[in-house]
Parts: structure tokens; C-alpha cells; sequence
């Protein structure tokens, strides 16, 4: 009898020892598989900090570059980098503010979008400053015209201190319809109908000026009118009729326009071409003629042709 009572207690003991050892097993089991998602979520970390310093670097790489870049073209150009120090100061405070947020706020896409932006204002320096070399070298033999050149650069940087209220840091998202690759050209208008390109004030049939209206998604789509104002060498406006029909509100002030163009704008880039057709009894001067044109309360761009 305790004989078989002993036999009971060591299958007892038996039975506890197995289910203890399925217990460990299980337990062991779980701690594997945690480690392993720990040792999972670990890599994934290690990638993604990897990818961000990535980010981080061709950022900063991109930014070196354009100041760099941007150094050399105002050495480039000397003594006339200095009518566009307001640009400048604008595209060197959007440096350091990049690099700011590098350091502080990394977010790589809004970065990334205003390095972008930084990108386009740096391209629109050149541009200006390609137009400011071109004018200055046509006008040093001609005093009364350097002295009107010197009045559009006032101008000009006078629009872009304006600007400067709606930049800070880097710039916001632009409000304003914006054109480039600007070009005025007299025409002569053959008896075929071809036109060609002229500096002959005898042959200058009509003015054409062509642009490219930018892609702007802030900009409220729909219909715009652009105001083209033509200024002789005399500062006189060539217009159609001298009458309040033929005039326009520019910050406060009454302006006469030269061509009237009315445009459908849905937020993409658009070119287009506008003439100004001459009369047959008019007359022309000889010199520089300037080309602005309006949007809104804005001269959003500005070109040059000369007649001999």
C-alpha cells in the first residue's frame, strides 16, 4: 500500500514538473520574440536616422552651393551687384534661416520647399543683374540716360523693400502674379504679312512684347487684366488716346497704359504676346524705350528696346 501511494505521489510530482517546464519554455519563447521586435524596431530607427542625415546633408550641400554660387556672380559683376543689395539681403537672410532650421526644426519637405524658393529668388538676382550690366553698358556714353536708368533702379529696389514686408525668414508664398523671360521688340510688318525685328524708327510698324505669366498656386484664378506701359526716351507714354478710358490706379496714382490685355489665369505658367501697333501719322524717338508691366497694385515686370 505505500508502495503504490509513493508510485502516485511521483507521477504527481512528474506532472508538475512537466507543465513547469512548458511554462519556461512559453516564457523563454515570448522573451525571444520580444528581443527579436526590439532588435526589429532598433534596425528600423537606425534606418530612418540614417535617411534624415541623408536628407540633412544633400540639404545643406544644396544651400552651400547656391551661396557659393551666388558669392561668385556678385564678384562677377562688381561695382553693379550693389543696385540690388536689398535682393542680396533677402537671399542671405534665407540662408541663415535654412540653416536654422536645419539644426532646430528639421523637417525635411518644408525645408526642402523653401530651399526651393530660395533657389528661385537667387535665378531672378541673376536676371536683374544681367538686365542692370546690359543697361549700364548701353547708356555710358549717354548722360541723361544713365540718369533715367538710375530712376528704374531706385524703382526697382523701391519694389523689392516692399517685398521685403512680405518675406520673413524665407519667403511666403507669393500673392502676386509674377512674368519673366521678358522681350520688347520693334517690328517691321511686311507687305506678306511677315514681321521682322528692327531698330529703325522709320520702319517700326509695331512694338511686340512678350512674356511668360508664372505658375503661382496662392494666386486666385480667374480673370486678370495686365497693363503694358510703353515709355518713350522723353518719359512720355505711348497711348492711344491721353483720356481716363485709357488709364489705370497704381497704388494711388493714375497711370496711362499703352496696351490693355485681359488673361483667363488658372494657376500655371502661360506665355503670351502683346502688340502695340503704331500710327501712321505718329512719331518715335530715337534712344531707349522702357517696357513695364502691371497686375493688381504691382509692376511685376520690366524690359528695354532702343530705336536708331
Amino acid at each position: 500500500m505505500d508502495d503504490q501511494k509513493e508510485l502516485i505521489n511521483k507521477k504527481e510530482n512528474s506532472g508538475s514538473n512537466i507543465w513547469m517546464y512548458v511554462l519556461m519554455v512559453i516564457m523563454a519563447l515570448c522573451i525571444i520574440g520580444v528581443s527579436l521586435w526590439l532588435l526589429s524596431v532598433k534596425s528600423t530607427m537606425k534606418e530612418l536616422l540614417a535617411e534624415k542625415e541623408a536628407q540633412k546633408v544633400e540639404i545643406e550641400h544644396e544651400l552651400q552651393s547656391l551661396m557659393v554660387e551666388h558669392e561668385k556672380i556678385k564678384a562677377s559683376y562688381g561695382e553693379a551687384s550693389d543696385s540690388l543689395m536689398v535682393m542680396d539681403s533677402i537671399i542671405q537672410a534665407n540662408a541663415v534661416e535654412i540653416k536654422k532650421m536645419l539644426n532646430y526644426k528639421w523637417e525635411y519637405y518644408k525645408i526642402k520647399k523653401k530651399l526651393s524658393k530660395l533657389q528661385v529668388i537667387a535665378q531672378g538676382y541673376v536676371r536683374q543683374m544681367d538686365s542692370i550690366v546690359t543697361v549700364n553698358r548701353d547708356l555710358t556714353e549717354e548722360n541723361i540716360q544713365i540718369k533715367e536708368e538710375i530712376r528704374i533702379e531706385k524703382r526697382k529696389n523701391q519694389q523689392l523693400e516692399k517685398q521685403t514686408v512680405e518675406l520673413t525668414g524665407i519667403v511666403d508664398e507669393a500673392s502676386e502674379l509674377k512674368v519673366y523671360s521678358i522681350s520688347a521688340d520693334p517690328i517691321h510688318k511686311k507687305g506678306s504679312g511677315k514681321e521682322i525685328v528692327t531698330d529703325k524708327i522709320r520702319r517700326v510698324d509695331l512694338v511686340r512684347i512678350c512674356f511668360t505669366v508664372s505658375e503661382n498656386s496662392i494666386v486666385e484664378p480667374g480673370e486678370k487684366t495686365l497693363y503694358v506701359r510703353i515709355a518713350q526716351p522723353d518719359k512720355k507714354i505711348l497711348v492711344e488716346k491721353r483720356d481716363d478710358d485709357h488709364s489705370f490706379t497704381y497704388q494711388g496714382e493714375t497711370l496711362q497704359y499703352s496696351i490693355k490685355e485681359e488673361i483667363d489665369y488658372n494657376n500655371e505658367s502661360m506665355k503670351m504676346c502683346v502688340r502695340w501697333h503704331k500710327r501712321t501719322t505718329q512719331e518715335m524717338q530715337p534712344g531707349l524705350y522702357h517696357v513695364d508691366i502691371f497686375e493688381g497694385n504691382a509692376n511685376i515686370g520690366h524690359a528695354l528696346f532702343e530705336l536708331r
